[in-house]
């Protein structure tokens, strides 16, 4: 049984520990509303894109000569997962479910016999996926030093996966991220972003209305294409940046809550440790005295 002493220094520790969960649970309470915001005020933007897009890749639909990021360049042989996960843990399952459905993703492909290449988009996911795949990452992308994520660091993303696929690195990309929903509900999210993924049988027309392009939607797509992949980039940045805020909170909270209750039973342990050394003591006493 520990001492009086091992169990005051336990109950330091733990109280300690408490004190650090609580702080980084308000932490990412005042992180959270801010991340929630830039989130949300994403999502309308990105489907509009893809709207717009859906209605201009209906003029080619079924036509040989479509742009490759919208119909592939027609072959499915090697795959790029690009998995977004948080640079720092602490955050409950966040990474681990991101990190999971790439690597079933994973598996099931190369079950197909395809060939798989995976760019991480910060750390925790390279960690957790550097024990099964090592050698298929081609690159780790982190930004530990950003303070706040802007377009300019998602359209970094988009012009290194352009250029993988400009190369002929691989055939397919699919983006996965975790999008946020509430404080204790993230859903892990696989998104493709080449060939582009728009809705099937789009066609220019809405209310009935028939568009004229002007310039032609060829040159519309060649620089809506492109601004599309790093938006949907953008868009999951911040969709994780939320669930990573919204994770940590609820980890800490429920970490905080649990040492509460240690210190509880710990307390609980030290007393009656106490009072028995205490009633050992007296009883010592008064047979001694009583033995005199």
């Amino acid at each position: 049984m520990p001492s009086l002493k091992d169990l005051r220094n336990r109950i330091a520790s733990v109280k300690a520990t408490q004190k650090i969960t609580k702080a980084m649970q308000m932490v990412a309470a005042a992180k959270l509303r801010r991340a929630q915001q830039a989130a949300e005020a994403a999502r309308p933007f990105a489907e509009r894109m893809a709207s717009v897009l859906a209605n201009l890749a209906g003029a080619y639909e079924g036509r040989a000569d479509a742009p490759v990021l919208l119909a592939g360049n027609g072959r499915s042989d090697v795959h790029l997962l690009v998995v977004c996960t948080a640079e720092r843990g602490l955050c409950g399952a966040f990474n681990s479910s991101i990190a999971r459905l790439a690597r079933d993703t994973a598996h099931r492909l190369i079950a197909e016999g395809k060939e798989v290449k995976i760019l991480c988009v910060g750390r925790k996911g390279a960690d957790q996926l550097r024990r099964l795949f090592a050698d298929k990452i081609v690159e780790v992308i982190e930004f530990k030093a950003v303070r706040q994520l802007t377009f300019d660091h998602a359209d970094g993303v988009g012009r290194k996966i352009r250029a993988m696929f400009e190369a002929g690195e691989f055939d397919v990309a699919t983006l996965f991220f975790s999008r946020f929903k509430s404080v204790i509900q993230q859903v892990p999210t696989a998104h493709q972003l080449i060939p582009a993924q728009v809705p099937t049988g789009a066609v220019s027309t809405v209310g009935g209305a028939i568009y004229e392009c002007e310039p032609g939607e060829e040159e519309i797509l060649a620089d809506l294409l492109p601004r599309n992949l790093s938006t949907q980039v953008f868009r999951a940045l911040l969709e994780n940046a939320a669930s990573e805020q919204g994770a940590r909170m609820s980890a800490m909270d429920s970490a905080t809550r649990n040492a509460g209750e240690m210190i509880k039973k710990l307390t609980t342990t030290y007393n009656r440790s106490r009072q028995a050394m205490i009633t050992k003591e007296l009883i010592e006493i008064i047979s001694g005295a009583d033995a005199v």
